[in-house]
């Protein structure tokens, strides 16, 4: 595919946008419940774009710039034939590509650890919020400890480099953090703490779980050393270094710490439309360009709008109880 022009895209404060998640699939095989609702609706699969159309928009933000593509869900591991797409996308790893990645929950890892390695990704991301059977099958509402830690197995012995993906909850996992940080560090993975988000409604009140990260760190540095880290993955985190575990530990804190400043990235829903910012509801339809007359020249011009549009910050808040969710729309429809 050929698009008219290479131009880069530059918001309208001067941040080069180089990375893209790419959701495949708003469908999951769990159901957090800070995530969604047990009766979650999911898309029809009609409004889903294909793989083909999927690895078109992927080839054609690589066009433009685009260095990174991270593909997310819902669980995108539980799209058929996802790996198809992924073996595209891979044979454009240094033809402008530096890095494609994903995002699991791990449930299908344990059959797809090595096909992702061989199809050119090298580390991965993987959301665990506990070591404890009882309360993952309270917080994802399925029992698949033993699945998801088959699936790490897996990916480790693969060669993959892992990291954990761990959501800060009160009254919840908070006493267990550490030796979760513990336990992953010791397997050589780093970890990244997540303040809770306040996308789309569900059963429960998140002002209940709402954890400060701030909090968190005051808590761990009663025990550990931690240790600015030079390290930036070009993500929302921010890291230190454990001196005690020799690991790494990000901090991801959308409500006590704005992290927009030098903010690279956008996301792209499963049906194709383009968000600037995970925090605000404006969108650009891709899909529409892409599957209209003069396709290439509509998709190239509908990313110059979309990147124009690009907000300088979300505005994220949990700060009563039973107040309204920032945004309506669900974590796994934008991608986590």
């Amino acid at each position: 595919m050929t698009l008219v022009t290479a131009r880069p895209l530059i918001d309208s404060f001067s941040r080069t946008i180089s990375y893209v998640r790419l959701s495949v699939t708003d469908r999951c095989d769990l159901r957090c419940s800070y995530c969604m609702p047990e009766r979650m609706q999911f898309l029809p699969k009609a409004e889903v774009l294909s793989l083909e159309e999927l690895h078109r928009l992927g080839l054609a933000f690589i066009a433009r710039g685009v260095r990174k593509i991270r593909l997310t869900g819902g669980e995108p591991l539980v799209r058929r034939d996802l790996m198809t797409l992924i073996g595209k996308l891979g044979r454009e790893l240094g033809n402008g590509l530096d890095e494609l990645t994903l995002t699991t929950n791990g449930t299908q890892l344990k059959q797809h650890a090595g096909a992702l390695v061989d199809a050119g990704v090298r580390r991965i991301n993987i959301s665990l919020d506990t070591l404890q059977p009882d309360l993952f099958a309270k917080l994802t509402r399925r029992d698949a400890l033993a699945q998801v830690r088959e699936g790490i197995d897996a990916a480790d012995r693969a060669g993959l480099k892992i990291k954990l993906n761990t959501v800060a909850l009160k009254g919840l996992n908070e006493e267990e953090l550490p030796a979760l940080i513990g336990w992953a560090h010791g397997r050589g993975f780093d970890v990244t703490l997540i303040e809770v988000m306040p996308l789309g409604e569900v059963e429960e009140d998140r002002f209940d779980h709402y954890l400060p990260l701030t909090a968190v760190r005051d808590r761990l540095e009663q025990d550990w050393t931690l240790q600015q880290s030079p390290h930036d993955s070009g993500g929302p985190a921010r890291y230190v270094d454990i001196a005690e575990t020799g690991g790494r530990l990000g901090f991801i804190t959308p409500l006590t710490n704005n992290f927009c400043a030098n903010c690279n990235r956008v996301r792209v829903t499963a049906t194709g439309q383009i968000f600037m910012c995970l925090g605000q509801n404006d969108q650009v339809d891709l899909r529409a360009a892409m599957r209209g007359p003069d396709s290439e020249a509509a998709l190239d011009a509908a990313l110059d709008r979309a990147i124009a549009r690009k907000p300088e910050r979300h505005d994220f808040h949990i700060d009563a109880p039973g107040a309204a969710p920032a945004l309506a729309r669900h974590m796994s429809m934008t991608g986590g």
